[in-house]
């Protein structure tokens, strides 16, 4: 029978012009509280630099996971606002993935 692990949710966004990484925990309901990474880089940044700092965080992708994206605005009451995206993937914890 296949172990289950707790999922839980990283995202990807644009914040003040630097990509950020997070790791929205179940069980820690404050964001202080979530582990996060943040790129230097201004670009997006690729599959294997997401990776990289979702893996030194302490997590990995659930298997079959892929990255989704979407987009959000900065004024939602604002049409014209501007939008970012903002992507999200499924995680678990190397932790419990090695128990």
């Amino acid at each position: 029978m296949e172990q289950e692990f707790t999922r839980h949710m990283a995202h990807l966004s644009l914040n003040d012009g630097r990509w950020m990484l997070f790791v929205a925990l179940r069980g820690a309901p404050l964001a202080s509280e979530w582990p996060e990474h943040s790129f230097e880089q201004t670009n997006l940044p690729t599959f294997t630099e997401r990776s990289q700092a979702l893996s030194a965080l302490g997590f990995d992708p659930v298997p079959d996971a892929v990255w989704e994206w979407t987009e959000f605005a900065t004024d939602p009451a604002d049409p014209a606002s501007p939008v970012h995206p903002l992507g999200y993937i499924w995680v678990r914890s190397r932790q419990e993935a090695a128990a």
